[in-house]
């Protein structure tokens, strides 16, 4: 008997998945941003080269950047990443494509910029983020099936680097991070 609840992609399913070329990804702004500028299109583990990615984007712009224009920017990714995972979803006629990796990025964004200074506490956050994004606990697999389109493909995301950042506090509270 066939499931009424909505259907969530399998890693196996999405291993599967066919690639674009990176041709047809350069020629639109949005399929250049929802495909990580290009890093999407790597494989095995498009999501990790994605967030490995933003983190050297965050290594290299973050410092000159005040906290009001980092917080400015992250919001504006966000919206600008539901439309363009929205239309390229549609365009690849796979709503959650393996390859979109700005959601991955903009999250792990957010987790650097709540995170403390330092390659320890960056990395920390890189596997907890990655961790989070892959096996996806309640509520992120809730999430991740239930809400289409590109706001469903960000908002799994932002909730995994919620999970990430809510271990970091504690890691800092209790002493193991300073």
């Amino acid at each position: 008997m066939p499931s009424s609840a909505p259907h969530s992609p399998s890693m196996r399913e999405r291993s599967r998945a066919v690639y674009p070329s990176l041709s047809w990804v350069c020629r639109d702004p949005g399929r250049l941003i929802a495909f990580g500028l290009g890093s999407g299109l790597i494989r095995p583990a498009s999501g990790t080269w994605g967030t490995l990615l933003a983190w050297i984007i965050w290594v290299a712009a973050a410092p000159a950047a005040s906290d009001l224009a980092i917080g400015i920017f992250l919001a504006l990714a966000f919206l600008y990443g539901c439309w363009a995972c929205d239309r390229v979803g549609r365009e690849l006629q796979q709503p959650d494509h393996v390859g979109m990796v700005w959601d991955e990025m903009v999250a792990f964004w957010l987790v650097l910029w709540l995170t403390p200074a330092g390659w320890l506490s960056q990395a920390l956050a890189f596997v907890l983020f990655r961790t989070f994004d892959i096996v996806k606990p309640p509520p992120i697999k809730f999430f991740d099936a239930r809400l289409k389109g590109g706001f469903g493909v960000m908002w799994d995301d932002i909730v995994a680097a919620g999970y990430a950042l809510l271990i970091m506090a504690l890691a800092v509270r209790t002493g193991v991070l300073g």
